[in-house]
């Protein structure tokens, strides 16, 4: 990704309370982001902090209590079926064939288009030869596999995944961090990804939005110009990632 791409998504003095029983809990703070067109942008932060709050702003799912959102120069006032999420809790529909899943947001479509646009998919996620499984056959993984798919398959201009990883084993997040990579150099879509791993942002981003503890404001941004596949045992890697864990003050408690 380079800096002369266009900003897709611009997030201007952002900040959002919620107000419960008379008291007002302050979630964000003073937001000030651009993210590029094509880049993979991951905000990562403790949990509380008001990482998916904020995803759910620009996704136009929530409204913030000031400030502004626009993607390619609009406001964000509701969400937009070009821009869709992926969230942890798997949401896969049990009642439908991976193919079923992938094809449900293009229905639209003629049948041909749609029966190649399902087929390219399934190759790109790696789930040739399932294609007629339901997801109570499906390993977790799998299951992730086909909620990105299904995202792809409605050629949406971003994407939104809040800690879409999270409920799976280390083994399988290793093996679908290398999957989201191979998909996002093929398809290029601009993407938001909302962690609290440190090791996951360092592996997938082209930069990290380090937030503070709630409220959430942005502490830095980091550039990482580190190619991939990243070595995670390189100095330069294992030098990126102790940065950040001086950031937020946990350098000397692993």
């Amino acid at each position: 990704m380079t800096g002369n791409a266009e900003v897709k998504v611009r997030i201007q003095d952002l900040s959002k309370a919620f107000h419960t029983n008379g008291h007002e809990i302050r979630v964000l703070e003073h937001i000030d982001l651009d993210v590029r067109e094509g880049e993979l942008v991951c905000i990562l932060g403790p949990s509380g902090c008001g990482k998916s709050t904020l995803l759910n702003i620009v996704g136009g799912f929530l409204p913030a209590s000031s400030g502004d959102v626009a993607i390619d120069g609009l406001p964000v006032r509701r969400p937009d079926p070009r821009r869709i999420f992926v969230f942890q809790e798997r949401g896969v529909f049990p009642w439908l064939t991976v193919e079923g899943n992938i094809g449900f947001g293009i229905s639209g479509l003629p049948a041909t288009e749609r029966a190649a646009r399902i087929a390219h998919y399934v190759r790109l996620v790696g789930l040739e030869g399932f294609e007629n499984a339901y997801p109570q056959e499906l390993s977790g993984g799998m299951k992730q596999r086909v909620e990105v798919a299904r995202a792809l398959a409605v050629n949406p201009d971003v994407l939104y995944l809040d800690e879409p990883f999270g409920a799976l084993d280390s083994i399988t997040r290793l093996v679908m961090r290398s999957e989201l990579l191979r998909i996002w150099q093929t398809e290029r879509k601009t993407i938001l990804f909302v962690t609290h791993d440190i090791e996951e942002s360092c592996q997938l981003a082209d930069r990290i939005v380090v937030l503070s503890a709630r409220p959430g404001s942005i502490r830095r941004v980091v550039e990482v110009d580190l190619p991939h596949p990243r070595d995670l045992s390189s100095p330069r890697y294992l030098a990126l990632r102790d940065s950040i864990l001086e950031e937020i003050g946990l350098a000397h408690r692993i």
